[in-house]
């Protein structure tokens, strides 16, 4: 059976350790000899795919497969079929017979799912609208490498209650962190994704209350307030999320030794102050840098 990675509970909690484990072996053998020789996916091609603009997945899965041994694809998805209106059963269909597997970046999860449905390799979601698990692979090894664990750590999620709140309430589910939501009225998570995770143990509460969500946690986090696709939002969602800037004083709520983190693009002035994002507290170039590594081992497990 085709495995895929449609999201973070397509892991098993057990394999989600042991490829975050694989991630810093990856990460501290880079550019070692025994790496340069090692090429687990030697004769094998991966497509990757974009309907979203995209600097971080792009370079990380690029350069991610090219120093694993296999050959990266990369298609815009306007520049082929896709964006004439092939069905995604038929493309699925084609990239099965030429490639080892595919990477994905799109707008909605249900193409996705509709891509995974109708292939024979494996399908890896680099975003979609609802989910971001390659991001949050991620973030749960700069956590684990910060805290040396990632069970009963305290991550405050303040913003909109998206593809990447929807990831880190999946995070819950598979590795036993506490999450606290803050996130405003109308633009809270999908309830159906946070029921499903609370069914699965995890541990997660929702506030509209930014400094009830910070109060002595180990990580902070955040995104744009306005994601692509939005753009005709902007101003609504400006006024929505007044008050949920995470700035010094916001970061004086969680933990003296608690992290920063951010998925990137930022707008320093929005969701996050300069001096919290360039400060000493934010990880978010380390966050970023594990993109590589975590996709890495991702495409071995998946392919390799």
């Amino acid at each position: 059976m085709t495995r895929h990675f449609r999201t973070l509970l397509d892991l098993e909690r057990d394999e989600l350790a042991d490829l975050l484990d694989r991630a810093d072996r990856l990460k501290a053998a880079r550019g070692t000899a025994a790496a340069l020789a090692d090429k687990p996916l030697a004769g094998k091609s991966v497509a990757v795919v974009f309907e979203k603009a995209s600097t971080r997945t792009r370079i990380s899965f690029e350069v991610g497969i090219h120093e694993l041994g296999g050959q990266p694809v990369v298609l815009i998805a306007g520049d082929t079929q896709m964006g004439r209106g092939e069905p995604l059963s038929d493309t699925a269909m084609m990239f099965s017979r030429f490639v080892h597997g595919v990477t994905y970046r799109t707008f909605g999860h249900d193409k996705i799912e509709a891509l995974a449905a109708g292939s024979s390799v494996p399908v890896i979601n680099a975003l979609s609208d609802a989910y971001h698990p390659c991001q949050l692979l991620a973030d749960l090894q700069c956590v684990r490498a910060e805290k040396g664990r990632l069970e009963g750590v305290r991550v405050a999620w303040i913003g909109d209650g998206n593809n990447m709140a929807h990831s880190w309430i999946n995070a819950a589910a598979q590795t036993g962190l506490s999450l606290r939501l803050a996130c405003p009225e109308g633009y809270r998570p999908n309830p159906a994704i946070l029921e499903k995770a609370r069914g699965l143990g995890a541990d997660v509460t929702l506030t509209d209350d930014p400094r009830e969500a910070l109060a002595g946690v180990d990580v902070v986090t955040t995104d744009v307030w306005t994601s692509m696709g939005q753009e005709a939002e902007t101003q609504a969602r400006l006024r929505a999320f007044d008050g949920y800037i995470v700035d010094e004083a916001a970061m004086r709520l969680a933990d003296p030794s608690a992290i920063f983190l951010h998925c990137l693009p930022a707008h320093r002035g929005e969701e996050v102050s300069a001096a919290v994002i360039d400060g000493a507290q934010s990880r978010v170039w380390d966050e970023a840098e594990n993109r590589l590594h975590a996709q890495k081992a991702l495409l071995v497990h998946l392919l390799g």
